[in-house]
Formats: structure tokens, C-alpha cells, sequence
């Protein structure tokens, strides 16, 4: 072949696969959609006369008003990517939360990020920042006391916050971007896209979301580090909610009758067995929890139980324990009124055989629910 031919050739074959090269060339890169949302009213939904468009410090801003609730980004799908904003409080003391809400969706269902600002401003305290799912209209954050950590918050500046999220994980740096201030290894809440809403007595400012930038955060589950123990009571049975009058108790008269039906509960990462998820939170209400703990002979068993708001605990129709977790009363178990299993331990009589638990549970104020482990499981069996 002349080298007039294999020019022409090369010219020929170049000009075929340009196509190729331009639309490989369109493809769009994680985060070439990036998008800054301005702090002008017609991009927010908010209660008229609660937020302020204005410079803040230099800087366009968002400032809503004490009880606006919330201001709600308009015509944004969010599933997974990067959000970073800058938020100031306007009153630190007065107002201590400053709340980001992505994947939000109308009918109450969203992830939550929020700042507990107006403390000292060090990394003493483990509760600076937290995350919680908003389930049926309810925050959880009673009820995941390990998604909490430290982080040094400014009371009367600007907090830069960036939350990378990626499928079921999430990650959230708080003014030091060189490492997390919290991580999140499965995302609790029931939905997986929505938009950006902002809440508090705060200035908001450069918003910025930048889709599918995920900086390396796998989409599956991370680890449950609960899930090796076998001491955990998983299975359950549960009746459906009944009303519980104000400072009323529960006892045998309130057993379920042999007519009742019951659902099939099993307990989330954690060990959780998450009532909220089921019922969602009305006025103060009740179920009955149940299962079977099989003794090769008479023994006393030490439980480790947390619980969310009050509980009354019977074994083969005895009544052992009750015990109450309320917040707003000071009746706080530690944790500081979040359910954990540090919550109480006491001792079950077990008898040969058979052993019926049934659990009371009543909810008083957010999430409610339970974590039962046993602290040995020598000569005994639980459910599988």
C-alpha cells in the first residue's frame, strides 16, 4: 500500500469514529450537573414572613425567623451526591438546633443532619452533631444514640458543613474537611431521593449540591456490628396499639385476650425493634411484645433491656419489671433518655421449659421501641 493510501486510510477511519469521540465526549462527569442554589426567595417554599433574603456578613443568605419551621428547596430530586452550605445561628442560646433535612419528601419521611449549637465551642462534648431518619412524620434521634458524635461548632460564625451521601451510607464533615464528624453506615429512613430543606433560627448560605459526587463512599450497607451476637432477642410478636391513658399503668387486666392477633416483629441493625416504624408516634399509646426463651432448667438470666418511653415486663404472667425513660419528665436513662441497652439490666426467673416474655411498651414522646439482650445464653434458647 502507497503512503498516499494508508493516509488516506487513517483520514477515513478518524473521520468514522468521530461520532464516537463527540458523544463520548457529551457523557456528563459526576459533577458537572453541580448546582448552586441561589438564597433568593423564588427557589425556597417557606412560611411568609419567616425568612429574610439578604446579605449576611458579606454574603447572600437565608435568615429564617424563630418557628418558621421549614424552607424547602423548589424543584429538587436529590438521591445521591454531595450537599455543602454555610449556617450561622442567630441565637445560639436562644435556639440551640440548626437542621438540614435531604431526601425530604411532603409526607414526612426524610434523613436529618443537625448541629446542637450555644455550648462551648470543643470537641467535649459526643452529641455536637447528630443524624437521624424522620419516619411517619417522627425524629428518631432518641432512639439511635450511635449516630452522635463531637465536633467543635461556631456560636457566632459561619459552620461550613459538607454531607457526602452514597446509596445507604453517609458521611458529614463539619468546618475541619479533613476528617468526618460523623458516619453513618446505613441511612434509616424509609425513602431514597427528595429534596433540601433547612430549619432554625439561623443564616443559610452557599448552597451548593453536586450529584453523584460521592468521593469514594460505597452505596451498600456498612457493617452492624451487632450482628455476630447471638445474645441479641430478635424475633417477636406484637399486638397493635391501644390507647393509654395519662398516668395510667399496665398490668394483668391489660394482658391480651387469647382472641388477639399478632404480627411478626423482627429487630434492625442495633438490635432495635423499632415500634415507630410500624405505628408511628400518636397520643401516648400502647403494645404488648412477646416471645420465648427456652430453659433446659430453673435458672435466673440477667437482661440487658432499652426502651423507649416506659415498659412493663412479665415473665409467665409475673410481673418483674417496670421502668420508665421519659425526657421531658427528667426521668432520663443513660444514655441521657436515648434507648440503649445501658439503659437497665435485671434478672429474668426462668423456670424448665418454656418461658413466655411479654413486654408493655408505651410511647410518651418521639421514637419508641426496644433492645433486648440477654447477658448469657448458657442452658438457654431464643427464638431464630
Amino acid at each position: 500500500m502507497s503512503l498516499f493510501n494508508i493516509r488516506k486510510s487513517v483520514i477515513v477511519s478518524c473521520i468514522l469514529l468521530l461520532p464516537a469521540v463527540l458523544l463520548f465526549a457529551q457523557k456528563k462527569s459526576p459533577g458537572s450537573m453541580l448546582k448552586k442554589i441561589p438564597m433568593t426567595a423564588e427557589y425556597w417554599e417557606f412560611q411568609p414572613g419567616k425568612a429574610e433574603f439578604s446579605q449576611h456578613k458579606n454574603v447572600p443568605a437565608m435568615k429564617l425567623q424563630p418557628g418558621a419551621g421549614l424552607a424547602i428547596v423548589k424543584n429538587l430530586d436529590f438521591t445521591n451526591g454531595t450537599i455543602e452550605y454555610d449556617a450561622e445561628p442567630l441565637d445560639a442560646t436562644a435556639s440551640p438546633f440548626v437542621t438540614s433535612y435531604f431526601r425530604f419528601q411532603m409526607n414526612g419521611e426524610s434523613e436529618v443532619f443537625y448541629l446542637r449549637v450555644g455550648r462551648e465551642e470543643n470537641h467535649k462534648r459526643n452529641d455536637a452533631v447528630q443524624y437521624a431518619p424522620v419516619i411517619k412524620q417522627v425524629n428518631l434521634w432518641d432512639m439511635l444514640p450511635q449516630y452522635q458524635g463531637p465536633s467543635v461548632l461556631h456560636n457566632r460564625d459561619w459552620n461550613h458543613i459538607k454531607i457526602v451521601v452514597s446509596g445507604m451510607q453517609m458521611r458529614a464533615y463539619v468546618n475541619d474537611m479533613s476528617r468526618p464528624a460523623l458516619e453513618v453506615p446505613c441511612l434509616e429512613g424509609n425513602i431514597s431521593h427528595g429534596t433540601i430543606a433547612f430549619e432554625g433560627f439561623a443564616a443559610f448560605a452557599n448552597l451548593v449540591v453536586k450529584p453523584d459526587v460521592v468521593e469514594g463512599l460505597p452505596a451498600g450497607k456498612g457493617a452492624d456490628l451487632t450482628s455476630h451476637d447471638a445474645n441479641y432477642i430478635r424475633k417477636w410478636l406484637v399486638t397493635q396499639p391501644a390507647a393509654l391513658e395519662n398516668g395510667r399503668e399496665l398490668n394483668q387486666k391489660d394482658f391480651p385476650a387469647p382472641q388477639t392477633p399478632w404480627d411478626s416483629l423482627d429487630a434492625e441493625r442495633n438490635g432495635l425493634i423499632n415500634l415507630t416504624r410500624k405505628y408511628g408516634v400518636e397520643k401516648r399509646r400502647y403494645v404488648w411484645l412477646k416471645t420465648t426463651i427456652k430453659s433446659s432448667a430453673e435458672f435466673q438470666r440477667r437482661i440487658q433491656l432499652g426502651f423507649s418511653d416506659e415498659v412493663w415486663v412479665f415473665v409467665n404472667g409475673r410481673m418483674t419489671y417496670v421502668d420508665k425513660n421519659l425526657y421531658l419528665q427528667g426521668m432520663r436513662k443513660a444514655p441521657n433518655g436515648r434507648c440503649a441497652i445501658e439503659n437497665s439490666s435485671f434478672d429474668l426467673s426462668l423456670k424448665a421449659g418454656d418461658n413466655e416474655i411479654l413486654i408493655g411498651v408505651a410511647n410518651d414522646f418521639y421514637g419508641w421501641g426496644i433492645i433486648a439482650r440477654m447477658e448469657s445464653l448458657e442452658g438457654i434458647d431464643l427464638l431464630r
